[in-house]
């Protein structure tokens, strides 16, 4: 099983990296060609998200970004936001939802969790192990 690890400033800029990366390290590890886009979009959405908290919530943290291949194509996106912020508007009733009073940051990461959720089968969100922040785990088959 290979790993690979990036971790990056929490700047706009290197989400594109960080799709590009994840794309080679899927084709290596044998991801069927018609899923790539998915995998392009759902790794852009989770990093976008981790950038989108780091910046709310005034953090230098790196977003931390694990890719590996065992039996199939695993992805973990870590932010350092507090907790509540990263599950956030998920669990939030859809008139709260409806409040101006969001930022567009807040809005920005309950939205992606929904196109998250939309597009990728095997999703799990959860508090990391260690320290604050939430980890967004994505995984894909792999064809041999």
């Amino acid at each position: 099983m290979a790993t690979v690890r990036l971790s990056f400033s929490p700047a706009p800029v290197h989400v594109r990296t960080a799709r590009l990366v994840g794309v080679a390290v899927a084709r290596r590890a044998g991801v069927r060609e018609d899923l790539l886009d998915e995998v392009r979009l759902a790794i852009g959405e989770a990093c976008t998200r981790a950038v989108a908290l780091h910046r709310q919530y005034g953090l230098a943290d790196p977003v931390l970004v694990e890719m590996s291949d065992g039996g199939s194509y695993a992805v973990r996106v870590v932010d350092r936001a507090p907790i509540e912020a990263g599950i956030g508007l998920t669990a939030l009733p859809p008139d709260e939802l409806a409040n101006e009073s969001l930022t567009d940051e807040a809005l920005t990461t309950g939205v992606g969790f929904a196109l998250l959720a939309g597009f990728v089968e095997d999703l799990q969100v959860r508090p990391v192990d260690e320290g604050v922040g939430t980890e967004v785990r994505m995984v894909w088959p792999v064809g041999h």
